[in-house]
């Protein structure tokens, strides 16, 4: 397997549905190959990663360890992939299905908290559920 670089992926604390996508993905991070940093926190510098607040609430960011940075749909294959969830990375990676999941992408970027408000009690809860049966 080719040496994969660690990723940081820069989400919106503040949305349910975010947090559930990344608390997954971090019970998945077996080779530490992913990082979080929540873009409301203190942990999150604008400067240093050359992404605004702003910027980062539109779409979602992933910076590479060697400083490379990725956003929206192509942001998913990466972290799929460092999760050891070759499925998904294989199907967020189609070309063919691209436009399809960049629209959706827009769509859900633009609208995540009133999705979020919808649907992200119930993933939250399914995902710390899991990870709760994991870790007992």
């Amino acid at each position: 397997m080719t040496q994969l670089e660690k990723l940081t992926l820069f989400y919106d604390g503040a949305c349910p549905l975010c947090q559930a996508e990344i608390l997954f993905l971090s019970g998945r991070n077996q080779a530490n190959l992913l990082d979080f940093v929540d873009i409301n926190s203190e942990q999150f510098d604008p400067q240093k990663v050359g992404v605004s607040c702003e910027a980062a609430l539109a779409a979602m960011y992933g910076q590479f360890a060697s400083g490379k940075l990725i956003q929206g749909v192509g942001v998913f294959p990466e972290a799929y992939r460092r999760a050891d969830l070759p499925r998904l990375a294989w199907l967020f990676s189609r070309k063919s299905l691209q436009p399809f999941l960049k629209l959706g992408y827009l769509f859900f970027a633009k609208n995540r908290h009133a999705i979020s408000s919808l649907f992200g009690p119930a993933a939250l809860r399914l995902v710390k559920s899991k990870s709760g049966a994991i870790s007992s």
